[in-house]
C-alpha cells in the first residue's frame, strides 16, 4: 500500500493524539505526520506554506469540535484555498459525533471526502489509503 507523503492530524484531545499516532505508525500510511490542536493553528501553517505545496498535506484528518477554531471553520478557511493550488489535499473528517446533520452536512462538502466516526483504527486508516487510490467514485 502507498504512502502520503505528509499527514496533518487536526485534534485537540491531547489522549487521541496520543493514540492516533501510535495507530499511524502501525498502518504505515505516512512519511511525516504532523499535529495541530486547534484549527486556527492549522490554517495558519497551511497558508504560511502555499507558495510551497510540497509542505502542504496530502491527507488531513480533521476533528470537528475543538476550540479556537473548528473543523467547520476550518474547513471554510480552507476551502477557499484548495481550488487554487496545485496539489491535491485529501480531507477526511473525524468525530465521536455520530449526528446525521453532521454526515449530511459533511456530504455536502466537495472538499470532504467523509466523515468517519472515531475511534480510528489501523483498518479504517488502511481504508482511507484504499479509496484515496482508487480516486473518485463517479455518481
Amino acid at each position: 500500500m502507498n504512502k502520503v507523503n505528509r499527514l496533518w492530524v487536526v485534534d485537540d484531545d491531547e489522549i487521541y493524539r496520543f493514540a492516533i499516532k501510535i495507530i499511524i505508525n502501525r498502518a504505515c500510511i505516512a512519511e511525516q505526520t504532523f499535529y495541530f490542536d486547534n484549527g486556527q493553528v492549522a490554517v495558519d501553517a497551511f497558508v504560511e506554506n502555499l507558495s510551497d505545496p510540497g509542505q502542504l498535506p496530502d491527507l488531513i484528518l480533521l476533528d470537528l469540535n475543538m476550540p479556537v477554531l473548528d473543523g467547520w471553520q476550518f474547513l471554510d478557511a480552507v476551502g477557499k484555498l484548495l481550488p487554487s493550488l496545485s496539489k491535491k489535499v485529501n480531507i477526511f473528517l473525524v468525530s465521536s459525533s455520530n449526528d446525521e446533520e453532521d454526515f449530511a452536512r459533511a456530504r455536502s462538502l466537495r472538499e470532504v471526502h467523509d466523515l468517519i466516526v472515531k475511534p480510528l483504527t489501523t483498518k479504517s486508516l488502511n481504508e482511507i489509503m484504499l479509496r484515496l487510490q482508487q480516486g473518485p467514485i463517479a455518481c
